[in-house]
């Protein structure tokens, strides 16, 4: 399989990719378990490196179903996952939430559900109207000092890389916020 350079920062990942999404939520039926898991391996038997998904799909059980699939190849592969909404005791989706003990709580939670130590990269999901995106915290250093008492990896960085997906940019002159796409032509 080829793999392709993320930008400018070394992450380097299969050419083909799996968003795994659609097993779990947004498409129809969820795929049970053990369906779900033979997809994902059969992907990594393929030469399959990136492996894309989000607290948000399911909630959460996307990660645990990527989490429990990845884990025998974890090394090899780069675990993609993202954070934004802050949820309810029941899984019900709040709002969005940029606060630096949020992103701690979220990327926390991610680790525990991908059963894994890193993150290879964090997405933010959406905006906070809350936090304008040149106030929002560091992502990278919020994760990386998430650190779990008596974790054996403590001095090791839980979270490599962070992107930007989805995001609406306020356009200059206006009160509207347009997707980056259309901000391109202002």
């Amino acid at each position: 399989m080829h793999t392709r350079a993320l930008g400018t920062s070394g992450l380097r990942v299969s050419a083909i990719g799996l968003g795994c999404m659609g097993l779990s939520a947004n498409y129809g039926e969820p795929v049970g378990e053990s369906a779900g898991i033979a997809l994902i391996r059969a992907a990594t038997d393929l030469g399959v490196t990136f492996f894309d998904t989000a607290e948000a799909y399911g909630p959460f059980t996307n990660e645990e179903l990527v989490g429990k699939a990845l884990a025998p190849v974890r090394d090899p592969v780069v675990i993609a996952t993202r954070f934004a909404f802050d949820y309810d005791e029941v899984g019900n989706r709040i709002g969005p939430n940029s606060s630096p003990a949020y992103i701690r709580q979220a990327v926390e939670g991610s680790l525990r559900r991908l059963q894994t130590e890193r993150i290879d990269l964090l997405y933010q999901h959406r905006t906070d109207a809350n936090v304008p995106i040149e106030d929002t915290p560091d992502p990278v250093d919020a994760a990386n000092t998430a650190h779990r008492c008596g974790d054996k990896h403590q001095n090791r960085p839980r979270q490599m890389y962070y992107g930007l997906t989805l995001f609406r940019w306020l356009v200059p002159g206006s009160s509207e916020r347009q997707p980056a796409a259309q901000r391109q032509q202002h």
